[in-house]
């Protein structure tokens, strides 16, 4: 069941840290399932963050000043620092292969926060662990929710 996918992805995310199977099971509601191709971008650097992506399948590769620092894959969490800090994207991410994602945008987010007070103290004290720069000059590009429906 695509419920169950998505719950698994989540409860392997720190964002989630903490998080009861009912309240897994909340966000996983919200979160918008998508397949996107191999070479989407689902984040650029410098531009406005409105939505996090949890990688159900698939792997990605994370850049920061054009240079290839990281790979991600199933179970990791992307964007959500913009979501906790409403700061600008620290890195650009580019699909590897084909893959699942489930997107949580800020509006649901921020909702999540507002009614679940368990999960909002663990969400909360995540931006501490992020350690990466933010650019000071944020531009404004489309959101790969945007970009979606230009495709």
């Amino acid at each position: 069941m695509a419920a169950d996918r998505k719950i698994e992805a989540l409860q392997s995310v720190g964002l989630f840290a903490g998080c009861s199977k009912k309240e897994l099971a909340s966000v996983a509601r919200l979160c918008i399932s998508l397949d996107v191709a191999e070479g989407f971008v689902l984040t650029t650097q410098g531009t406005r963050g409105d939505e996090c992506f949890v990688i159900g399948t698939g792997d990605a590769e994370v850049a920061i000043d054009g240079e290839a620092v990281a790979t991600v894959g199933p179970g990791d969490c992307i964007g959500e620092m913009s979501l906790l800090d409403g700061g600008p994207r620290t890195a650009t991410v580019t699909a590897l292969s084909p893959m699942t994602l489930y997107i949580l945008s800020s509006v649901e987010f921020r909702s999540l926060l507002e009614t679940n007070a368990v999960a909002g103290r663990s969400w909360s004290a995540s931006p501490s662990a992020c350690a990466t720069p933010r650019p000071t000059d944020p531009t404004e590009e489309p959101t790969a929710s945007e970009r979606l429906g230009e495709a």
